[in-house]
């Protein structure tokens, strides 16, 4: 997938009559989804290229930083994520103060007119944009007729009694309701990172961790869980502790430990991921260390069980 920065670089020749989602994409839900089908499809009825416009930073940070949402999804994951859903080219837009005092018409007539040359914008129904988010897809739409490009929206999607939205999604992943998160996301919430040695209780408990030194800005609130853990494109069963290790009164940062039930070897250094399937129990301090043994082997049978009815 082709990746371009605005203002540095130019519009890949390859990129014909592009069709272009525009959003911010965090977690890339079934709503992103619903309008990344939709680009694709008249992409192909057009013999365009299926394109996505997104900002970085995400526009809180610059506008309002001390109110700005922890992301669901890193940059890379949103870059690989994107390109598995079909989507040929990412447009990223470097946003910035200046950038965010600029009117509707500013914004249509240098990115996405000067820039992108696009034949075809589709967008969410509660799409704003420009100078105090002045601009809606009614203007976008007036702009687009006089600018010589179609402009289309898709209404919110909803999931059983809930509109899909990284909002809700957010709040999920933080109290811990990882199963429903996944509901809306339309696959396991998971972060990312790589494999970085701990303090090795788990190899001393006789069960080995796969520690994770991650930048994703969301981890799940501390608690065991029963997760996948994906090594070089294979999916392993595991249950994963976040938290402080309270049994060992140690003072140290929280750490995501994963064990995995089907996997023997040396991980250090390796980067894998960790998808959040359903959340077992809170995390809390044992009498000693007999007792938390008793515990985890009772976690990794409940994991076990959860995982026989599922499939990976």
């Amino acid at each position: 997938m082709d990746v371009i920065h605005f203002p540095d670089d130019a519009r890949p020749a390859r990129w014909h009559n592009p069709v272009l989602a525009i959003g911010n994409f965090d977690g890339l839900h079934r709503g992103h989804i619903k309008i990344i089908e939709r680009v694709r499809r008249a992409a192909t009825e057009r013999g365009g290229t299926p394109i996505v416009l997104t900002f970085d930073p995400h526009p809180p940070r610059v506008l309002r930083p001390d109110k700005a949402p922890p992301l669901l999804m890193t940059a890379p994951q949103k870059q690989r994520a994107l390109e598995r859903a079909g989507v040929a080219g990412l447009a990223v837009v470097r946003f910035s103060h200046e950038l965010a005092r600029w009117e509707p018409d500013v914004f249509v007539r240098r990115v996405l007119v000067d820039w992108l040359r696009v034949a075809e914008v589709w967008v969410g129904a509660d799409f704003l944009f420009g100078r105090e988010r002045s601009g809606n897809f009614s203007l976008l739409r007036t702009l687009g007729q006089q600018a010589g490009f179609r402009v289309e929206k898709i209404d919110p999607i909803r999931y059983k009694d809930f509109v899909v939205s990284s909002t809700r999604i957010r709040r999920l992943v933080t109290e811990g309701r990882v199963e429903e998160a996944g509901a809306l996301l339309g696959r396991h919430y998971a972060i990312d990172g790589v494999v970085v040695e701990g303090a090795r209780r788990g190899r001393e408990l006789g069960f080995p961790t796969a520690n994770l030194d991650t930048a994703n800005e969301l981890v799940p609130p501390h608690g065991v869980y029963a997760t996948f853990v994906t090594i070089n494109g294979v999916v392993h069963r595991a249950v994963t502790n976040i938290g402080l290790r309270p049994t060992f009164g140690e003072a140290m940062a929280t750490s995501v430990e994963s064990h995995l039930l089907d996997f023997h070897g040396d991980l250090y250094g390796r980067p894998v991921e960790v998808a959040f399937v359903q959340r077992l129990r809170d995390e809390r301090r044992f009498p000693d260390v007999e007792a938390l043994r008793e515990q985890i082997g009772a976690d990794l049978r409940r994991a076990g069980r959860l995982f026989d009815k599922i499939s990976v």
